[in-house]
C-alpha cells in the first residue's frame, strides 16, 4: 500500500483519486507520520441487493404464512382501558 503525507495528498488529491480508481490499490494518508485516513476504491452495489436499501430491507424478516394478527392487537387488554378514561388532571376530584 502506498503511503503519502497529508500535504502531498492535498496537492495531488484528484490525481491520487484517479490512480486509486484505475489500479484498485489503496493509499494511506498520514499526518506527521501517523495514519489518519485510507483512500480505497469505491465499490457500487445495486440498491436492491444492499441490506441498507429502503426497498427490500425487510425481505427476509417474516416467513411465508406468518400470523400477523398479534401485531395489531393492543398491548393493554381492552378491559383495562376504562381506568385510563378518568380525568387525572390536577385539582380534579376523584
Amino acid at each position: 500500500m502506498r503511503t503519502m503525507g497529508a500535504g502531498e495528498f492535498k496537492a495531488k488529491c484528484l490525481a491520487v483519486m484517479d490512480e486509486v480508481q484505475a489500479t484498485g490499490q489503496p493509499v494511506l494518508i498520514t499526518k506527521r507520520g501517523k495514519p489518519v485516513a485510507r483512500l480505497t476504491p469505491a465499490v457500487e452495489e445495486p440498491a436492491q441487493e444492499s441490506p441498507e436499501a429502503i426497498f427490500g430491507c425487510l425481505r427476509d424478516l417474516f416467513e411465508p404464512g406468518t400470523d400477523f394478527d398479534g401485531l395489531v392487537e393492543p398491548f393493554i387488554p381492552t378491559e383495562e382501558w376504562n381506568h385510563l378514561k378518568h380525568d387525572w388532571s390536577p385539582g380534579n376530584p376523584e
